[in-house]
């Protein structure tokens, strides 16, 4: 019920692509692949969903930076995975510090180590680097850096003993109470 609620209103903001994930391979139930002029649409539909935001993090790929924003739900087992690319010759995003307040440090931890730019965000300075840094330090030499087409994505497809998205957290290893075998 919760997966198919979150994937209806995630549809709602016109995603290039949305996709279910099996959770046992990848640590997601849906994938959302968005222009990144649309990440404050999907943090704010996500916020309306009750989801909170784990993180934001990037990679550095070529021809563009993927920037990554990890959601959580606290009632039942569901995340979502969002992708936006950004060039990498002038990486921007606009923030969603102002939808999520914990984006703030993630969001000037990503600009410290790729270079990504959030457009308004309220305080994008160093947070881990010293103010006078020159450099981003995941940022690839421009021979080194992979292509899009070439990162291998986790396959799409159903594992038993999988939870379904709202489920709640898989038994711990060993059975029910944890014990080991």
């Amino acid at each position: 019920m919760l997966l198919s609620k979150t994937k209806t209103a995630i549809e709602s903001i016109f995603p290039l692509e949305i996709k279910e994930a099996d959770y046992a391979r990848v640590g997601y139930h849906l994938e959302v692949i968005l222009d990144a002029e649309k990440v404050v649409s999907l943090a704010k539909v996500m916020m309306a969903q009750g989801f909170y935001l784990e993180d934001v993090t990037a990679i550095d790929l070529n021809p563009d930076m993927e920037v990554i924003y990890h959601y959580a739900h606290t009632e039942g087992c569901c995340r979502v995975t969002g992708r936006a690319y950004t060039p990498r010759h002038a990486p921007e995003v606009p923030t969603i510090a102002g939808i999520y307040s914990g984006a703030n440090w993630h969001e000037r931890e990503t600009h410290d180590f790729f270079g990504i730019t959030f457009k308004d965000h309220p305080y994008l300075v160093p947070l881990l680097l010293p103010e006078d840094a020159d450099f981003h330090p995941l940022v690839k030499e421009d021979g080194k850096v992979k292509q899009l087409k070439d990162i291998k994505r986790a396959e799409v497809k159903e594992q038993a003993g999988a939870p379904a998205a709202g489920e709640g957290k898989p038994a711990p290893a060993g059975g029910e109470k944890g014990e080991k075998a």
